[in-house]
Parts: C-alpha cells; structure tokens; sequence
C-alpha cells in the first residue's frame, strides 16, 4: 500500500505501539499466571487494544463522519490472548478513492502494531444487507461497542440493527445454527482432543444462550435471567462457573500454545493440568483428570443449554397458546415437548423416567422434553438403583427403548447426557468421559460406544443403504437386531478394568441378559458377540484369507451363520466408530471376503478352492474376451503361475495382469501398470519385472517419497524368476487425484526400477503429534509357519512415513525375500504382518541380529 497516504506520525507511532502492546501483553500473562482471574485478563486486555485503536485512529486524521466499532468477542468485551480483533469502520455513504487509501493505510498500520484485525468496512444499510443474508454476521454485529469517531453514525447504526432485529426470527436461526455446529462434532463433547470454544458444552453454547437472551430482552446475564424465572438461581451461578472454567483453560490454552487454538490438542493437556494443579496419580495421568472435568463441564453446559433454549422458546410462543396433548395419564405434549403432568412424577414412579424416553421415541412430532419436566428428571435420576434396575417393568421398558423404529441413538444419548444410563448401566456409568490412548481410537469408550450404535441403526434405515448395501441387506434379514445394540453397548463397556475387557464384558453382558430375561440362545449370541468383537477385525487384516485354514478356523469360532452375520455387522459398525481415519473401502473388502467364505463354509458349500481357482480363471477368460483376446493369450503367463497366485487374486485382477502382460511375459523391462482401484478408493499398482536385488525396498522407497501408502501388498514370483506383484496405494488428505497419478508412477517407476538406482538411506519421517505424546513401544515376532517352509513376520509400531521403507532394507539386507505383505494401519498404529522366506531365517543367531535390527529400524528417533 503507498505509505504516501499515512502521515509519518502514525507511521512511527505504530512501531512504538507495537513495543508497548507486546509489554503490555506480557505483563498481563505474568499477572494472569499467579492471579488465574479470567474476567480480569479479558476486561484488561479489552481496554489495552481500545487504547491502542483510539491512539492509531486519532493519528490516521480520518474524517470526524466516520466510527470505528467493536464487534463480535472484542465487541462484548471478551478479547482472548491470540484471538482477532474484530472491527467495522462504519461509513456515512461510500467512501472516495482517496478515502479508500486511507483506510487500507490504516488497516495496514493496525497489522503492523500486532494487532490482527478482524475488520470489516461498510455503511450502515451495507450491514443490514450482510446480517439479513448471514446470521454470524448478525450476531457479530449486535455485540457492537464503540471505539471512537462519530456517536451519531453509531447510534443510527445500532438503532438500525434493533429495528431490523426480530428475536423469534434470531432465536430460531441461531437454534438451528446450533444445530449444525453440534452436528460436526458428533452432537458430542466427547472427543479426545475436543475444540473448547464450538463443540457441544463449549463457550459457543454459553454465549447462544445470552445471544437470544439478549436480543428477546430476556436478559444481559445469568443472574437476570434467573430473575425471569428463566433458570433457577443455584443454575445462574454454576454457569457462571462454567463460563470461568472454560474462560481460563481458553486462556491458558493461547498462552501455552503461542496462538491462537482452540482445540484441547494432546500437545497441550499435560501442560494444562499442570497449571490447574493436578498431578499423575497411580491410576490416572493428570492430563486425564483435567479432560474429566471438561468433559463433566461441558455434559453440564450442554443440559442447562437445552434446558433455557427451551424456556427462551416458549416465552417467544408464548402468543400461540394451545390446550396441551393428553398422551397418558402420566404424560402430556405441550408446545411440542413432552411434560410430565405431576411435578413429582418422577420421585414418586421413578419408573416413569424410562417411559418418557420411551414416549419421545414414539412420537416424532414431540422435540424433547419441558425444562420443567428435565429438571424434574435430573432431580430423581438418583432414584435409579439396585431396586430399579431388577424391576421387571423397568427391564421390559429399557428393551422397549431398545426395539423402537426410531429415535433409539437420540434417546440413549439423551439417557446419557442426563446420567440416566450410567445410573441404569452402572458399568456403563464407569466408563463416561473415560479416555482411551491407543492411537486409533478419537473418542471417550461412552461416545465411541453409541457411535457403533449408531452405526447399526444406520444399516436398518432405507435412507443410507447405498453406503454399505451388503450390510443393509444383511441386517434387514436378521431377526430381533435389536439384540446387536446390547452387544454394542457391552463390547467396550469393561475398558479401563485391568485385564481383557472382551472376557470382563462378557460378564456384564451375561448379567444384564439374565436380568432382562433374554432367551438361552439370545444371551448366548450377546455373549459370543462381547467376547468376539475383536476377533474378524483381525482375522480379515492379519491372516491370509487365501489360506483354507484361515477359513475353516474362523468359520468354527461363528459355528452358526447368524452369529457369522452379527459378527459382520458388528465389526463393520466398530470399526467404523472409532475414528474417521481408521475405516477405508480396503478394510472394507477384507472383512466382507471372509464373511463370504466363511458363509459358504457354514452353508456346507465348502470352500472349494480348487473349483474356486477354476471359477475365477473362467471368469477371467470371459473378460478377456469382451478385449476381443482369445483363450490362448493365457496360455504362456498361465503356465508360470502357481495356486498361490489364483488364490490371492479375484477374476478382475487376473484378466487385468493378462490383458497387459500376455505379449510381453519374456520382456527385459519393467512393467508399471496403474489403475482406480475396482474397490472404489485409492490406486492399484501391477509390477512386473525380472527378480532383482531389493527389488521391495526399491518399491516402497518409491511410494514413499510421493507420499503414497501401501494397504495391501501382494507379492509373486513366476516359474521364470519375474516377479509379479501388486501393490494397493492410499494418497494422502481426504481427496487424493488418483488418475493424475497414474501416468507418473507408470513413468518414473518403470524407469527407477529398470537402471536400478541406489537406494536412499531410511529417513525418519514426521512422526505425528498423537505418537509423540503417546510413543508405542516397537515388537516383533518371527516364527515359522506350520509346514516350516517360510515365516511369519509380526510387526507393531507407531506408523509414520518411510516405516515400511525402513523395514525393507533390513530385509533386502539379509536376502529375506517376501511373500505377501498384510498392512493394518490403524490411527497412528502399525500393525503388519509378513510372510517371509530365506536361508537367514533359519539360522537363529542371525534371526537375533534381524531382530535387532528391524527393532533400530521401527524406533521414532
């Protein structure tokens, strides 16, 4: 910008700003940091910006028509360490190109001071245009306080907004806001490293309230509408603690990071905890200890949210007065929310609490329950004990909420979030907010938990079954499914115990079947479903699905197919419900193949991997026929290929390799193909090539460095020594240009693998923050396998790039060849297997030394 338009005196005065600002700030951290009163910091630090702008804009010699306004957080006087200070420059009309200089001068001046503005310059009928298209915009603006400049142009503004202002039309805008904030967060505080400002339970909730409050003049702050009957007064004082509890881990969060964030990182919860005083105990880390009382800070925030929307929503209806519904004699439905007609129902039947769940779930037109009738709830949820869970008639409603069409994820969640379900389920109770650090998982076990519920329920809706056809079609088949919902709710409730938490949670299971009265052979399936949870996931991506045994042993672990069929859907649900990153269409295929087999074996089809190879090479040739290639075209790479080749690959892939190499089986030169892979997500890559030296090493070397990973890694050496092998790649972020890449990787590794360049020595790639903080000790296990012909290589460690690449050249450099590779990746955890052959494997000193080495090699530094 022209440094002409500035006056030099602005210009010199903002070096010296920028100086006394960067004092100032410090001075207010060393104060905050042996004082810890949040208010204070955020009114001090308000007023040391206000001084600053007043003094910038005062120099700037900008027309007296003009304001300068704070808006938004700055605006109300809550200016966080790191946080932007939001400002508009309020115009009388549009302003001149000279004007406009100006302006960008000062906005540049204001960055040059170290401020970070936020900034905004419009007329006042421009900001009534932008709030009615944008209602953060809206709210933005209403939080605005003035700066300097013209008092009449602000006061036309703010006049202009609260004429323009209507509070049903801004309450029901920021409710459904609310909505889809919460909805990007899993409608959950519960993720292990959760953002404190927007998720549920987070600032963001507080500040809606007053936001609406504020806007229907209902109220400036918690006492005041406590005095509007809004809330009780014990309710306006624990906000206002929460409000100082998430204020001061903001604060200390931006001081402890540096910037600004938002996010209670891995990174920053052990400092954290520090400073809030907790420290390691026996049985829990501090860091945990500070993450449970967010979590029951943001539970609470979260109840009293729902509950003064609520209230908020009936005064604004209030105009629309209607006799309420008569649903029973215990319940009726007033302004679409369900209320109990005795004050002291729930004291007096404390069974009624369930039949409210049970109620909401019956009728959709009903939103939620009265705030009347929550307080209530949340009164008597200590009525919940050892009498009311062996009740028969509860049971039955507990299984009725269970076997309802809909709402069932809805009304645990609410059960959740109002202590009802860890009261009914006092082991599911232990496990609320309880932390897991396994690096794969991203929420609390009771989030997790009625995420794979979720998950279930999502197979029996019509809506989403195009996202995993074979299991809607499965779970509309399957009688009682509700049943699998008791499996989930079980199948990690004994975490944080000590010991298998599939076997102590058989236990629990076991109980509540026996409590419930469930039939011998319903309980049995629970039972086996908690034990077995864990069991297809790694069967499909550690073991060799092309191996009869493989096959055979999991099929008599099922012994039945619908314990088969849950198991499927079981897995399919969990694994889908511990992190974003965990699930892919790869993992997808494995553990549908071996549910394929494993039926046709229970069926009493049998396996029939002969007349299944004859099958797939049939098949294949009816592909290459629609290529117009006739049956002969298989005969020469045919000939070089084992059972072991036809076992490992389908049809498709079969056709595919003959298509492209039955002209050239003889060739001196490498063979790179590439294509989508048919699974729907990420790159198949077929090589073809003579056998050579660290020919694997060489591969991964190459994948590594376009930042591809390996999920699936076949590899085959033909009768004439070539080796055929294929590889399936997953790109990195969330939109990966696969088909860009294929002529690139056809190119550069053809010609990488045909002058056989030297290999680079193994970086140690950036290891993420979850592993820094949560490091996994590396294993290795080496045995042989049961004809004692090659080995079995089983590797754990935390992933980060270039790890297979590493583990590669130590066994290039012992000539261990590889047969076939199973790579599980699962969060920031490596789990492989390979199996391996070579003179070196039986040779136990020198097994020793391969250890070794491959231990070096998996370590993080």
């Amino acid at each position: 910008m022209p440094e002409t338009q500035l006056p030099a005196a602005a210009r010199h005065s903002a070096v010296g700003l920028r100086e006394q600002l960067q004092k100032d700030r410090r001075a207010l951290c060393e104060h905050f940091s042996t004082e810890g009163e949040p208010r204070r910091l955020l009114s001090q630090h308000r007023l040391l910006v206000d001084r600053a702008l007043r003094s910038l804009w005062k120099e700037a010699a900008l027309p007296g028509s003009l304001a300068l306004v704070a808006v938004g957080g700055y605006g109300r006087g809550e200016l966080f360490p790191h946080s932007d200070v939001d400002l508009l420059v309020l115009l009388p009309c549009e302003p001149d190109a000279g004007l406009k200089a100006k302006l960008e001068a000062l906005i540049g001046v204001l960055w040059d001071t170290g401020l970070e503005p936020g900034h905004g310059v419009r007329t006042i009928d421009e900001c009534l245009v932008e709030s009615a298209k944008d209602i953060t915009v809206q709210t933005s603006l209403l939080e605005a306080r003035w700066l300097a400049g013209s008092r009449s142009l602000y006061a036309a503004f703010t006049g202009a907004m609260r004429e323009h202002l209507h509070p049903l039309a801004f309450f029901q805008s920021k409710r459904l806001e609310q909505e889809q904030r919460h909805g990007k967060y899993q409608e959950s505080p519960y993720n292990l490293e959760p953002n404190l400002k927007e998720a549920p339970g987070g600032l963001r909730d507080l500040q809606a309230i007053l936001w609406i409050s504020r806007s229907a003049g209902l109220g400036e702050n918690w006492m005041q509408l406590a005095e509007r009957g809004l809330i009780t007064a014990t309710e306006a004082r624990q906000l206002a603690r929460y409000q100082k509890f998430l204020s001061e881990l903001r604060i200390r969060l931006h001081y402890i990071a540096g910037r600004r964030e938002d996010r209670l990182l891995f990174d920053y919860q052990s400092g954290l905890a520090a400073q809030f005083g907790f420290v390691d105990t026996p049985s829990k880390r501090a860091s945990e200890q500070l993450m449970q009382r967010y979590y029951r800070t943001a539970k609470a925030i979260t109840q009293l949210n729902t509950l003064l929307l609520q209230n908020i929503g009936v005064q604004l209806l209030s105009g629309a007065e209607s006799p309420p519904e008569i649903l029973n004699e215990r319940f009726q439905a007033t302004h679409e929310l369900l209320e109990a007609r005795d004050p002291e129902l729930f004291e007096r039947q404390p069974g009624a609490i369930l039949e409210g769940v049970l109620l909401l779930q019956q009728h959709a037109e009903l939103k939620g329950m009265s705030a009347t009738t929550l307080r209530a709830l949340w009164r008597a949820r200590a009525g919940i004990d050892a009498g009311f869970r062996r009740d028969k008639a509860n049971c039955a409603l507990f299984l009725q909420i269970l076997q309802q069409p809909r709402g069932l994820v809805h009304a645990l969640r609410r059960m959740n979030q109002y202590s009802i379900l860890g009261r009914y389920l006092p082991a599911f109770g232990k496990i609320v907010g309880q932390m897991q650090y396994d690096l794969f998982h991203a929420y609390t076990v009771d989030q997790h938990i009625l995420n794979v519920i979720r998950n279930l329920r999502r197979f029996t809706m019509v809506e989403f079954a195009h996202e995993y056809p074979q299991c809607s079609r499965l779970m509309a088949g399957f009688d009682r499914h509700w049943l699998l919902y008791v499996a989930a709710l079980f199948h990690d409730i004994a975490k944080g115990r000590g010991g298998d938490h599939s076997k102590l949670g058989m236990r629990d299971a076991r109980s509540f079947c026996r409590t419930h009265g469930l039939t011998r052979e319903d309980t049995e399936l629970v039972i086996f479903l908690v034990e077995h949870h864990l069991t297809m996931s790694s069967v499909a991506q550690k073991h060799d699905l092309s191996d009869p045994d493989v096959i055979e042993g999991f099929a008599r672990t099922a012994k039945t197919e619908r314990r088969l069929t849950a198991l499927y859907l079981l897995t399919v649900a969990d694994v889908r419900g511990t992190s974003p990153k965990v699930w892919n269409a790869w993992k997808g295929k494995l553990l549908e193949d071996l549910f394929l087999l494993a039926r046709r074996l229970l069926r009493g089809d049998g396996i029939g991997f002969e007349q299944d190879i004859q099958a797939k090479q049939e098949e294949a040739l009816r592909l290459l026929r629609l290529y117009a290639l006739s049956d002969e075209v298989k005969d020469k790479l045919w000939s070089e290929l084992d059972v072991a080749y036809f076992l490992r690959h389908d049809a498709q892939d079969i056709a595919w390799q003959t298509r492209t190499l039955h002209y050239r089986v003889d060739t001196d030169r490498p063979v790179v193909k590439a294509r989508l892979s048919p699974i729907g997500e990420g790159l198949q890559v077929m090589i073809y090539s003579r056998d050579q030296r660290d020919l694997f090493a060489r591969i991964c070397g190459y994948f590594e460095e376009i930042n591809y990973s390996i999920a699936d890694a076949r590899i085959h050496t033909t009768g004439r020594g070539y080796a055929l092998d294929t590889f399936l790649l997953l790109g990195p972020g969330n939109n990966p240009h696969y088909r860009d890449m294929i002529n690139l990787i056809e190119t550069e590794l053809s010609e990488r693998l045909q002058r056989q360049t030297p290999l680079h020595p193994p970086t140690r790639g950036r290891v993420s923050r979850q592993l820094r903080h949560f490091p996994i000790t590396p294993e290795i296990q080496i045995r042989p396998d049961e004809k004692g012909a090659s080995f079995a290589l089983s590797i754990i460690a935390g992933d980060r790039p270039g790890l297979l690449y590493s583990i590669a050249l130590v066994l290039g450099k012992y000539n261990v060849n590889l047969i076939t590779a199973k790579i599980v990746t699962l969060g920031e955890r490596a789990e492989d297997v390979f199996l391996i052959a070579g003179e070196a494997l039986f040779k136990p000193r020198t097994v020793l030394q391969l250890e070794s080495e491959l231990l070096d090699a998996l370590q993080l530094k």
